[in-house]
């Protein structure tokens, strides 16, 4: 149906396209380009397509750039659909890239791979194809009367067209002649349709779909080079590395461990979040540095109320250390203007005095609510909510008008290897390499019982024999997590039970949850021989 083609030959013009999906069907006839694999018959069948949009500043920039960003682009797609297990081919037509998927069978759908799309960085949205056809006026009217006109049935639509190419129709034809095979079963609505049907014609080929998905935009990571981000995993540092990533910039990271290793499990928890879901096409390491002894010594030979702005320095020069080895050029933070004591402005001068290298600060106009509120969108805030503050090490009154030259007699007594020292001895870990086992192996489990530390017994009623460790607390396993909450969260925890079964699946649960908790290898057995 429709009408013959317009005589004249228009010259290329581009339209809009919105889009939701629907299922492929087959449309006879199709034909291919040089550059686009054969699309008609059961081939078509087999596979699902999409259309993905590339975000306007990447589209911007002028064509030697923008070269070298679409490749960064097509391999960190393409690494997002491979990190969901699917089998995908991407191709690169310069304004538009196109995802096909010839995956196993029993494999993720390719809805459920393409979602990894909407964490793409560069990305501005994409659109399942529902057809692929020729070129033509004619077939395109047909096509879309066949697949849409259930979908605008006592709806109100619209239809959106874009054209790429010399055709003897234009966009406009397209829109009138479908719009009119579809108005028996819908009503026309440009303002505010509950459907948009869109047809985008690209030389030879037609791509015909009724959908959109939302990419996060901004620039592919790593066509900014590296910076090095110091990562405490709260709100704020977590969320300045997601905006650092966003415009392209690839991260690793730093963290200073201030208090042992079940801190250290939930900063590796929120770091997971920003590898595994918004760093595609790179692989971040963290470095984890223990900073017991710097904090001993600064508190040894620092007046208290510099403790914060020294403590921040020697984090400076930790991560100065880590880029001048990894080749990045900047460091980036999650401080704020004023939000803390630490992060005023004089006190910030005086901490970016340590640093040589460019620092960073995405956050520093944002407040808290702002922050979490972008937390919650990228997936870190549950997470950084269960992480202790434990940068804070001076109870009483900070100075917050610190000058460079006071901070730097104070650093002065310093030894000034210490933090070399530390970041030499360092502990460095592929952040997508860590897997949940590997989290609760290495991280559940001490040794013998630390100084300070609360024991809880929670062996289950029927381990109970009447011994009991000095000082300890006995809760029955079944009844610990009612317990819990009331627990101060100051404090440490050892569990121990006579197998260890127990206690590691609390221990863990607490963790969780925030706690500094742990369970005794050995357990009871090792207790009553101490």
């Amino acid at each position: 149906m429709g009408p013959a083609p317009a005589p004249s030959v228009n010259a290329p013009e581009e339209g809009c396209a919105f889009s939701t999906r629907c299922g492929i069907v087959q449309i006879q006839g199709t034909v291919s380009s040089s550059s686009d694999p054969p699309v008609a018959g059961s081939h078509f069948l087999q596979q699902a397509r999409y259309i993905v949009r590339i975000a306007a500043e990447v589209a911007s920039k002028s064509n030697r750039t923008r070269r070298r960003f679409h490749k960064r682009l097509v391999r960190n797609l393409g690494d997002a659909l491979a990190s969901s297990g699917a089998g995908a081919r991407v191709s690169d037509r310069w304004s538009r890239l196109f995802v096909t998927f010839s995956g196993p069978p029993g494999g993720p759908s390719a809805d459920e791979a393409m979602r990894s799309a909407t964490r793409v960085f560069g990305v501005h949205s994409f659109s399942r194809v529902d057809a692929v056809l020729d070129a033509d006026l004619d077939r395109i009217v047909e096509a879309g009367h066949e697949l849409y006109r259930d979908r605008v049935r006592g709806r109100r639509y619209a239809v959106a067209a874009r054209r790429t190419g010399r055709h003897s129709f234009s966009s406009r034809d397209i829109g009138v002649h479908l719009g009119a095979a579809l108005n028996p079963y819908g009503t026309v609505d440009l303002t505010a349709p509950e459907v948009t049907v869109s047809v985008e014609v690209r030389d030879r080929l037609a791509y015909l779909f009724a959908g959109r998905a939302e990419g996060p935009g901004g620039l592919p990571v790593g066509v900014q080079g590296r910076a090095v981000c110091l990562i405490s995993g709260g709100f704020d540092s977590a969320v300045a590395a997601w905006f650092l990533l966003k415009r392209g910039v690839a991260l690793d990271y730093v963290f200073c461990n201030l208090a042992g290793p079940a801190f250290e499990r939930s900063v590796i928890q929120v770091t997971r979040v920003l590898a595994d879901r918004w760093s595609y096409g790179d692989r971040p390491r963290i470095h984890i540095v223990d900073f017991a002894r710097p904090v001993h010594e600064l508190q040894s030979r620092v007046t208290p109320r510099y403790w914060q702005v020294v403590l921040k320095r020697l984090m400076y020069r930790a991560a100065e250390a880590v880029a001048a080895e990894t080749g990045a050029v900047a460091l980036v933070t999650g401080e704020s203007l004023g939000q803390v004591s630490s992060q005023t402005l004089p006190n910030l001068r005086a901490i970016e005095a340590a640093a040589t290298l460019p620092v960073l600060r995405p956050l520093v106009g944002f407040d808290k609510e702002e922050i979490i509120r972008i937390a919650r969108r990228i997936g870190t805030a549950a997470l950084s909510a269960r992480v202790r503050e434990y940068c804070a090490i001076l109870a009483g009154k900070p100075v917050t008008g610190a000058k460079a030259g006071a901070v730097d007699r104070e650093e002065a007594p310093l030894d000034p290897g210490l933090v070399a020292r530390e970041v030499a001895g360092r502990t460095v870990l592929e952040v997508r390499k860590v897997t949940d086992a590997g989290l609760r192996r290495d991280y559940l489990w001490v040794e013998a019982v630390p100084a300070g530390a609360r024991v809880i017994d929670c062996r289950p009623a029927h381990h109970d024999d009447g011994w009991r460790f000095p000082g300890s607390l006995r809760v029955p396993a079944k009844d610990l997590p009612d317990l819990v909450p009331g627990l101060d969260k100051t404090n440490a925890y050892v569990l121990f039970c006579d197998n260890g079964i127990e206690s590691q699946k609390l221990a863990n649960l607490m963790q969780t949850i925030g706690y500094d908790a742990y369970a005794l290898r050995g357990g009871t057995r090792m207790l009553r021989q101490t």
